[in-house]
């Protein structure tokens, strides 16, 4: 009897020694499934981010183009003929000496006097001033206070 508890024992023992076998088996798996999940979804969206990027990239270069496209036709339309040439055509001709009318304004000096140097500043006054020194003015004028309302007669 004691022997077939024995083997009992042994027999229940084993089956138990490979379900936890098993268990820690399928534990290992659900992990990697896990891990490997993980890392999918991060690549995935570095992936995506790096797209996104390549776009912005693109976008950014044909805005730079336009805008040089841009300078080039205002440095175009702002050079001297260009403007002379619009000029003309909106009726504007050179001045000459005879179109051209001068106004007097009075009290105009043309040539104003240099400037004034700056004043030399007056040097200030050394803050020597201490806690004690400042209290007891304070003191002062609180008693002098006191005294011209004890001598108006007060309440």
């Amino acid at each position: 009897m004691a022997q077939e508890w024995v083997r009992h024992a042994l027999r229940s023992r084993t089956w138990r020694m490979q379900r936890q076998a098993v268990a820690l088996g399928a534990l290992g798996v659900v992990l990697a499934i896990i891990i490997s999940a993980l890392y999918l979804a991060q690549a995935a969206s570095v992936a995506t981010l790096g797209r996104q990027l390549e776009n912005l990239i693109v976008v950014r270069n044909q805005l730079e183009q336009t805008n040089e496209g841009l300078r080039a036709e205002i440095a175009q339309l702002r050079s001297v003929p260009r403007l002379l040439a619009r000029a003309h055509e909106l009726g504007f001709v050179i001045a000459r000496r005879e179109n051209i009318e001068y106004l007097v304004v009075s009290g105009y000096n043309p040539n104003p006097p240099p400037p004034q140097p700056p004043a030399v500043e007056k040097p200030r006054p050394v803050y020597d001033e201490s806690f004690t020194g400042w209290l007891r003015q304070q003191l002062d004028w609180f008693s002098s206070q006191f005294q011209s309302f004890v001598g108006a007669g007060g309440p």
